[in-house]
């Protein structure tokens, strides 16, 4: 399995790297990584993975559309990619420029936001954390009812203290269709 990791926790390499036949790291900004690339416009050729993981990254990048579907292009049949974004709002809110109070966060992303994957992969399964058994929980614990507030003006405030969290799986069809 060929797989790009954009955004490279150092934990989660050091899990994936010894499971896959060839493991590359990206991101924009960052050193330490295989490759400097901008996620609206990626190098790589068509088909050249089989994996991407990239973890609350798509709420940085301007053009989401266009990122999606640069990696649905890298994505070779039968791929899949991993990616989630934090969930911060019932509804996704576009911001007008990145907000440094939010680590340059464009968006606030909502529950409605995983619908964007779908123009662009074959299926989007959507894990959703109150699904799994309380024991496993993976809730986001955080008051948001203080939103929208000075740093963050355009985040819509939600109401209780424990959050879903959702992790969406992106694939493309065997025979590299959508």
């Amino acid at each position: 399995m060929r797989l790009l990791h954009f955004a490279p926790e150092t934990h989660l390499r050091k899990l994936l790297e010894p499971r896959v036949a060839r493991y590359e790291t990206a991101d924009l900004y960052a050193d330490d990584v295989d490759y400097c690339v901008d996620l609206q416009a990626l190098p790589f050729p068509d088909a050249g993975y089989d994996f991407v993981y990239a973890s609350h990254v798509l709420e940085h990048v301007p053009d989401d559309g266009r990122a999606l579907a640069e990696i649905r292009r890298i994505l070779a049949p039968g791929g899949m990619a991993i990616l989630p974004v934090p969930i911060v709002a019932d509804r996704t809110v576009e911001y007008p420029a990145p907000n440094p109070y939010e680590s340059d966060h464009v968006r606030a992303p909502g529950y409605d936001y995983f619908e964007r994957y779908r123009m662009h992969f074959a299926r989007v399964d959507c894990i959703d954390s109150s699904k799994a058994p309380e024991r496993y929980q993976t809730y986001v614990y955080e008051d948001r009812t203080g939103w929208p507030n000075e740093q963050s003006p355009l985040r819509p405030a939600m109401s209780g203290e424990r959050h879903r969290d959702i992790v969406p799986l992106c694939y493309v069809h065997e025979e590299g269709g959508r």
